[in-house]
Order: C-alpha cells, then sequence, then structure tokens
C-alpha cells in the first residue's frame, strides 16, 4: 500500500456499529425526547419538514431522519469545513470541533443508519433566513449551530417562519456555562417574543409558537414516556414548564448500523487471534522456562551435585548440607 493509501486509510471515519459509535454530545433522555415529540406529531397526523440546524457528526440527525415520513423533506444546515462567516465564529469553530468536523464523516455517519442524505446545505445558517426554506412547513427544527447570542436570535427567527403552527423548536446548550449567548437568546425569545417551553432536559430546551398544553398533557399524563424518565412542572411567569430528569434505563436502544453484523464478526475474530495469540505466548514462555530449567540442571557443577545426592547414603547428605546451611 502507498504512503498516500496509507494517508488516506487513516483519515476514513470510522464505521458506527451502533447510535454510540457516532462522536457527540446527544444524551438518552433527549434522544428519547426526540422520538417522543416527532413521533406524537405522527400518530395525531401531523406531517411537516424536519431541520436541524448545527449537525456535527451526525448523531441526532441520524435520530431525526428516523421519523422522516413520506412526502416530507429532511433538511440539514451546517458549515462542516468550511469557512466560518466571521472571526468570532471561527474562533468558536477552532476551539471546538475544527480539526473533526468534516461533511465526508457526517455523511457517511449518516447512511450507516440510513439509505439516503438528508438535503444537505453546507453553508451558516443564516443563509436560510429570507425565504430560503418554505414558511409554516416544518413541524420538528433543532437548532444546535453556533453558540453566539447574535447567531441565534437569528436561527430561532428563522425557526419562527419556518414553523408550523404546532410545530417544535428545540435548543441545545440553553443553560450551559460556556455558551451564555444561547441562554440569553432563548429566554428572550420567551419573554419578548411568543416562544412559549415546553419542556427542558439538562442539555435541552423544547418549545413551541403554539400551544404547548397539549403536549404538557400528554408527557404528564406519560404517554408512550420511558418508564425512568420522570416529569416535574414549574411555573414561570405565569406559564407552565416541564422539566425531565430521571436515569435512562427504560429507554430502549436505537437500532444498530448496517455495518452492525459485520463489524461485530470482525471483532470476535480479532477477539478470537488475540486469544489464541495470547495462548501461542504462554506456551512459548512456558517451554522457555521449562528449557532453561533443563539447561540449569545440565551445568556441571548442578551434574555434580546430583550425582552425589543420588550415590552418597542419605546420613552423608544430610550432613554435608547441614554444613553448608552452618
Amino acid at each position: 500500500m502507498t504512503d498516500a493509501a496509507l494517508k488516506d486509510e487513516s483519515q476514513r471515519p470510522a464505521e458506527p456499529a451502533l447510535l454510540e459509535d457516532v462522536p457527540g454530545w446527544f444524551w438518552d433522555h433527549d434522544r428519547h425526547s426526540f422520538d417522543w415529540f416527532m413521533g406524537q406529531q405522527e400518530k395525531a397526523g401531523i406531517t411537516g419538514d424536519l431541520l436541524e440546524m448545527g449537525a456535527y457528526l451526525g448523531r441526532s440527525a441520524i435520530v431525526i431522519g428516523e421519523h422522516l415520513q413520506p412526502g416530507e423533506t429532511f433538511t440539514v444546515c451546517d458549515l462542516f469545513d468550511s469557512d466560518a462567516p466571521d472571526d468570532e465564529n471561527a474562533a468558536e469553530m477552532d476551539t471546538s470541533y475544527r480539526k473533526s468536523l468534516t461533511r465526508s464523516a457526517f455523511e457517511a455517519n449518516y447512511l450507516a443508519f440510513h439509505e439516503e442524505l438528508p438535503e444537505i446545505i453546507q453553508a451558516p445558517t443564516s443563509i436560510l433566513a429570507g425565504g430560503r426554506i418554505a414558511a409554516g412547513t416544518f413541524r420538528f427544527i433543532h437548532i444546535d449551530a453556533s453558540h453566539l447570542y447574535e447567531h441565534v436570535v437569528g436561527d430561532l427567527q428563522v425557526a419562527r417562519v419556518a414553523l408550523q403552527d404546532q410545530g417544535v423548536v428545540v435548543l441545545d446548550d440553553y443553560r450551559s456555562q460556556h455558551t451564555p449567548g444561547v441562554a440569553a437568546a432563548t429566554w428572550g425569545a420567551v419573554f419578548n417574543h411568543g416562544l412559549k417551553p415546553i419542556m427542558l432536559t439538562e442539555c435541552k430546551f423544547y418549545g413551541t409558537w403554539g400551544d404547548p398544553e397539549p403536549f404538557q398533557r400528554d408527557l404528564l399524563d406519560r404517554v408512550d414516556l420511558a418508564a425512568g424518565c420522570y416529569l416535574s412542572a414549574e411555573t414561570l411567569n405565569g406559564q407552565q414548564v416541564l422539566r425531565m430528569t430521571g436515569s435512562s434505563d427504560g429507554i430502549g436502544e436505537f437500532r444498530p448500523s448496517r455495518h452492525h453484523q459485520r463489524l461485530a464478526a470482525e471483532a470476535a475474530r480479532s477477539e478470537a487471534v488475540q486469544s489464541r495469540r495470547a495462548l501461542q505466548e504462554d506456551a512459548a514462555r512456558d517451554l522457555a522456562a521449562r528449557r532453561a530449567r533443563a539447561a540449569e540442571l545440565r551445568r556441571p557443577a548442578n551434574v555434580a551435585k546430583r550425582a552425589a545426592r543420588d550415590l552418597l547414603p542419605p546420613v552423608v547428605t544430610a550432613v554435608i548440607r547441614r554444613a553448608r546451611r552452618g
């Protein structure tokens, strides 16, 4: 294999066997919540497009894509390995994920779980404003792009125009210490622009510009909610807000990728080879030790000692041993 081929091989994204193999920060409570919100829409016969602003390497996009219904479109907008539109955004990307984020890695991860890619817009999310996407046609939007305040405000404005009346918007990092811009933009939209909170998890804010009560009622009634997820209710400026806590024990696993069986078989073969190699190494060490002991016994001094031990009377041998110890 040539040096160039070796370099290309080393740069190929690892094939994921499970969703957890895809790098990213998308935890079980939010995976379950994504499934729950989109699943409730589908049970109610609601159709509409899906959108993710900021995808990283595809872990959350893979889950969203699982809910794509016939006639719907799933759009992913991310810079990937393109240049950022301004110095602040460039610095943010350099600090967080510039070295690992590539479009090819996202596409490889997504295609491990789905037959077709979503519609990909490789550009800043600001490009979605001004009619790039149809107004009032989306039922679920996930915002996880830039953490800078001005950018998140713009993403929320895009979402407000794009969502249907009962569409759901999800914001990542609405409370993290390192993303105050997301918190300011999120709560600014709640207090000043009609965004109504539905539920909070540790990492994400779920809201709507429609009526949150039907979602909250079903959540509190535990309709299709996993056993380990618990909800509590708060009141914020006269609006009810639910908080999800608990364990992820009752949340089912996401289905494996198309690579799963092959990778599992390869792992089993590798383990068997390593096991055989370990047994061979143990046997080789044991043989070497036995040979070393045999060689030690064949040394002239040791041969003479054995001969003396075998030929002298036991009483004399015992006296010689005591004399040596003394």
